[in-house]
């Protein structure tokens, strides 16, 4: 069973009905949009409301311009077009989800952020070390993707094991240079309080450096997920089973099945959006004392 969404429009609409209708739409667009922001700036409804409306509107004149100017699915299918084939191939567009989001992206993610993490804790009272170990980080970083996929795929295999490599690559320097910075934020009349008290070098780092750093990994963190996000679907461009989003993209494309193309990017934009909403709740919970949270209120 398939489902569409009639426009009760010509197609393709005459360009001077054309620009009045999308002229309209767009106040009406604006004016909602702004009067939901308005109603809880910083409550719920503000934060969630807003932008699914915004991204609503968005798809109507997406829908709307598609076809009335008779764009061909090739070039950019419309949303009832990517509707229907995210219906139509839920099931495989399931197994790529786990392929590439669960085993890939949050594998390698958890892997290169807690690697990072332990890493900048370990050298952060070693000057010597960061001197030695920064540079490198930053050079295996700053390799291109397209460089370090295809090394991984033949040092681990072409399943996603390889994927999960490339994502480890990606996200520990990120979360490395971060949590240095934050470590480093603790001011020194909280050391000197601390070193009053008598607490131990590991009890200062546990109570005081690493609760003042946790802005700065949560930033890390939530780079860490599109970037995991990123790597393990270019990774499966270079080698992959016959499950995967980036493999998916990749075979539907050269078979100008747009519309499956369009969905799989819509799985993996979704689960990207869910998993960096996930990490901004948890920052708020956790650092509601930061004065970026306390002034938002």
């Amino acid at each position: 069973m398939s489902l569409t969404l009639p426009l009760p429009l010509p197609v393709p609409l005459p360009v001077p009905l054309l620009i009045p209708l999308l002229a309209v739409l767009l106040a009406l667009a604006v004016i909602s949009v702004r009067k939901l922001a308005a109603l809880d700036e910083h409550g719920l409804v503000g934060r969630l409301g807003t932008p699914l409306l915004f991204g609503a509107w968005v798809l109507v004149f997406w829908q709307l311009l598609t076809q009335a100017l008779d764009v061909p699915r090739v070039l950019l299918p419309a949303p009832s077009v990517i509707w229907q084939a995210l219906l139509g191939g839920f099931g495989v567009l399931m197994g790529d989800f786990v392929q590439t989001v669960l085993h890939s992206a949050l594998i390698g993610w958890a892997a290169g952020c807690t690697l990072g993490f332990a890493t900048g804790v370990l050298i952060d009272r070693s000057p010597f070390l960061q001197r030695g170990l920064l540079p490198l980080a930053a050079l295996a970083s700053s390799v291109p993707l397209v460089g370090i996929a295809p090394i991984m795929v033949m040092w681990f295999g072409f399943d996603w094991h390889s994927k999960a490599a490339v994502v480890v690559v990606m996200t520990f320097f990120p979360m490395l240079v971060n949590t240095l910075a934050g470590l480093a934020e603790s001011g020194h009349m909280e050391l000197d309080l601390m070193r009053s008290y008598g607490a131990s070098p590991w009890r200062t780092l546990w109570s005081l450096r690493i609760p003042v750093a946790l802005p700065f990994v949560f930033n890390a963190l939530k780079i860490n997920s599109t970037l995991a996000m990123i790597g393990a679907i270019v990774a499966e461009f270079f080698g992959s089973p016959i499950a995967g989003l980036g493999f998916r993209i990749s075979t539907e494309a050269a078979r100008l099945n747009m519309g499956l193309v369009w969905a799989a990017i819509f799985v993996a934009a979704l689960a990207g959006s869910l998993l960096y909403a996930l990490l901004g709740w948890a920052e708020r919970r956790a650092t509601f004392w930061h004065p970026s949270f306390r002034a938002a209120r």
